[in-house]
């Protein structure tokens, strides 16, 4: 949580993050890179209803079951980790609270966000047995709640991310048709010290390199866009240089047309989500295989 904040608040200068995280948090088993997903996509959400800036706040803490009083569900008797995320935006009203999670609903202008986000926390966190809360008033702020089941193994320490985090030095094109993984893909990219353009299309990813091909050092695609698709952004790319180098990424296993791309000469692959470590490591070994 902490890593995560640090990252999002080195790109997000407007916002003031405030963390209360308890030190004796109990264990919690899940994978990693989907809980960062989570994390991200709350804070995006949060960022956007603050458009003119605002505060967050981060906390978590150790509760049980008995604490969970006054919802819809029954809980499962226990004990939890309670995450909170609550931004001083423009809030919801109970209307928009009670889709707020379904695929597909979003309050943005046709165009912009296809509103996956929040649905896909939604359905990380319901994987790892928990449950996840909406608290909101229009012009008062959001508060969200996620509740994970606490673990009765030992807990396994291991260095932060943060600290083996290379500083980048480089510029990258990343292009995804969607926006809250162009957003947090940004961040990451940010944090880690490279320029970043970004292309949410086909044709837009197409054109950008065209306008700065003498500044990118690296292309991270898409494979699944609708209309124009990764297989034929990069055919492209090459037609316009030969020597583009271009990192992979889709959603799904590396197999079929992914690998179809990477017989034709692609640099490299990477599933998402993709963690920090993971992406960082990626881009390093494309860049500069020399100093690995």
């Amino acid at each position: 949580v902490r890593e995560t904040a640090e990252t999002f608040g080195r790109t997000k200068k407007e916002i003031e993050i405030h963390l209360d995280l308890a030190q004796d948090l109990l264990p919690i088993e899940g994978d990693r890179s989907q809980l960062e997903q989570v994390l991200f996509n709350l804070y995006v959400n949060a960022w956007q209803a603050m458009p003119s800036g605002g505060e967050l706040f981060i906390a978590t803490r150790n509760i049980t079951h008995e604490d969970m009083g006054g919802r819809l569900y029954k809980p499962k008797k226990g004990s939890y980790v309670l995450l909170t995320v609550r931004d001083t935006g423009v809030g919801m009203d109970k209307e928009i609270q009670d889709r707020i999670f379904e695929p597909f609903f979003t309050t943005k202008e046709m165009g912009h966000g296809t509103g996956l986000g929040l649905a896909s926390a939604y359905g990380i966190v319901k994987g790892h047995g928990g449950y996840i809360d909406v608290e909101s008033e229009k012009g008062k702020g959001s508060t969200f709640k996620i509740y994970l089941p606490a673990s009765k193994r030992p807990l396994e320490k291991k260095s932060m991310v943060s600290s083996v985090l290379k500083g980048g030095k480089g510029t990258v094109l990343l292009v995804d048709d969607e926006d809250h993984i162009i957003q947090i893909g940004k961040d990451l990219l940010t944090a880690m010290g490279y320029e970043v353009f970004v292309a949410s299309s086909g044709p837009e990813a197409i054109e950008s390199y065209k306008q700065n091909r003498d500044k990118i050092d690296l292309v991270i695609l898409d494979m699944i866009m609708p209309k124009v698709t990764g297989k034929e952004v990069y055919q492209r790319l090459k037609e316009i240089d030969p020597d583009v180098k271009v990192l992979l990424s889709s959603g799904y296993s590396l197999d079929g047309e992914a690998q179809e791309i990477l017989d034709q000469g692609c640099d490299g692959f990477i599933q998402k989500p993709y963690r920090m470590k993971e992406l960082m490591k990626a881009i390093e070994r494309i860049l500069w295989p020399s100093e690995r």
